[in-house]
């Protein structure tokens, strides 16, 4: 069996904000246009999450509305800020065959960089910019078998690749 991973970091966040917690900051303009382009470009090729594990992040939250998706979600405080390691434990108590998990840097770009067995060729996966997505296939049957290394990069994109 095959299962996809769509790997997502939130849209582009507002700093302006001086006096919100860093959990509540909303996205910015950018990023509440960013995150509707990265919707229909999952649409478009056909990826689309059976089930969704969100950081409880306002902007991750927000990102997530705009993606217009419709896909059972779990909102989980372990997402906020996860490092690798707790995003890898957070996966693989996952049950869908799709799977769509949004996140924050810098955690998601080791998270994705440990995952592959070879990365993608794209100049911005190192850093892992806002609403960046990958989409990865692992040749398991469980996400309780998901192990570092063993992904195949299918996809990666970030918004200016769709402009």
């Amino acid at each position: 069996m095959t299962l996809t991973l769509i790997l997502m970091r939130h849209a582009k966040s507002d700093w302006a904000h001086s006096g919100l917690a860093d959990h509540d900051r909303p996205l910015n303009a950018r990023g509440s246009g960013d995150a509707p382009a990265m919707g229909d470009w999952l649409r478009a090729q056909g990826y689309m999450p059976d089930e969704v594990l969100c950081s409880t992040a306002t902007r991750t939250r927000q990102t997530l509305e705009g993606l217009s998706l419709t896909a059972p979600v779990r909102f989980l405080p372990a997402l906020y800020h996860a490092d690798k390691d707790t995003m890898l434990e957070t996966l693989q108590q996952a049950t869908g065959k799709a799977v769509l998990m949004v996140g924050h840097n810098p955690g998601i770009a080791a998270f994705a960089a440990d995952l592959l067995a070879h990365a993608p060729d794209h100049p911005r996966f190192d850093d892992y910019p806002t609403s960046a997505t990958l989409v990865a296939r692992f040749k398991i049957e469980s996400w309780s078998d998901l192990r570092w290394g063993t992904g195949r990069a299918e996809a990666f994109v970030i918004p200016a690749d769709l402009t």
